[in-house]
């Protein structure tokens, strides 16, 4: 096909979008003071909001392309979204846990504390847990695994959504 639609900008801009919107979303649920207690909901938000630029962003390339797309271009504009957004959530993540609130994690912490001390573990048991969370805390392998994991949703997303909307020129005719 000699007029393919340009899928890197649809990745790019979509990608920021869904990367700043993260953001506010953290970043309002911090400035209300209730990111500890519903961070959670913060995290439901977000996938929702994931899920539709994504599907947006297929569906803009989609139309961009002529209305025809593939299973493989979906899962690439829909990984890429994802990738790039999460990008962008890694670098504010370090921002925040570094330079906005530097003792978040030791916030974090002692809520997960005292949700192994009211489960009955043994003092052992908790220090044992406490020091293998601080060994996953680290910036060296949050940052990889936020990006595997977007990247994993991205492609589930892009899947189902690739295979609604797929279109080849052969169904065309």
């Amino acid at each position: 096909m000699e007029n393919q639609a340009n899928s890197k900008n649809i990745i790019l801009n979509y990608g920021l979008y869904l990367g700043i919107i993260g953001v506010f979303i953290h970043l309002a649920f911090y400035a209300t003071g209730n990111l500890i207690e519903h961070g959670m909901l913060s995290g439901i938000i977000g996938f929702i909001v994931m899920i539709a630029l994504i599907i947006l962003g297929i569906k803009k390339f989609k139309a961009d392309n002529g209305g025809i797309l593939t299973f493989g271009q979906a899962l690439k504009v829909g990984v890429g979204i994802a990738v790039i957004s999460a990008v962008i959530s890694t670098i504010y993540t370090l921002i925040f846990t570094n330079v906005i609130e530097p003792d978040f994690q030791a916030q974090m912490m002692e809520i997960q504390k005292q949700g192994w001390i009211d489960a009955g573990m043994t003092d052992e048991q908790i220090e044992a847990s406490e020091t293998m969370a601080e060994k996953f805390n680290s910036p060296l392998i949050t940052a990889p695994l936020a990006l595997v994991v977007s990247a994993f949703f991205g492609f589930i997303i892009s899947a189902i959504g690739g295979a609604i909307m797929k279109k080849t020129e052969e169904e065309q005719y």
